[in-house]
């Protein structure tokens, strides 16, 4: 067993949440905490799955512990957040916010948490939850899972 080992396995997901978002500026990191925070009040019995990657500080919330049961999640690096639909082609998006182009994800440049309660975001909301391909627990809470973390990752700041 590793000399420290008995440290490393105390600290908690929100506990290495919490020093993965540090990393962040200070104006996203409130961003994020913020999202977080209601997209949590909104998706109270989803997963969050974290994966602290390469380009993106991601916080997915899920109906499962799969990533293809991922409804939404926020992904912070230097320059912001976005909202990431996992499957938003397949959205209704009557107003057209969504971008990207890909055949599976669309997403929007969140630039404050009370963008979460426009009409056009929290109808993409619903749609995101009611076409999951499996429902969200009508019941209970959500956790937060740590699914990864790279020993390589961009800067989580702008550059000075």
């Amino acid at each position: 067993m590793p000399k420290n080992a008995h440290l490393e396995a105390a600290v908690t997901p929100a506990a290495q949440l919490a020093g993965f978002i540090a990393k962040l500026d200070p104006q996203v990191a409130r961003l994020l905490r913020a999202a977080r925070a209601a997209l949590r009040r909104r998706f109270p019995t989803a997963i969050e799955q974290v994966y602290d990657n390469y380009n993106f500080l991601v916080v997915g919330f899920c109906t499962s512990e799969r990533q293809a049961d991922c409804m939404v999640s926020l992904a912070a690096n230097a320059k912001g957040i976005i909202l990431s639909f996992y499957w938003g082609a397949t959205l209704p998006d009557p107003t057209g916010i969504l971008q990207g182009s890909g055949s599976q994800n669309r997403f929007l440049r969140l630039k404050s948490a009370a963008m979460l309660a426009e009409p056009a975001v929290e109808a993409l909301l619903a749609a995101a939850a009611a076409q999951a391909k499996s429902p969200l627990p009508a019941t209970g809470r959500g956790y937060l899972t740590i699914k990864s973390v790279s020993a390589r990752q961009r800067p989580r700041r702008p550059a000075e």
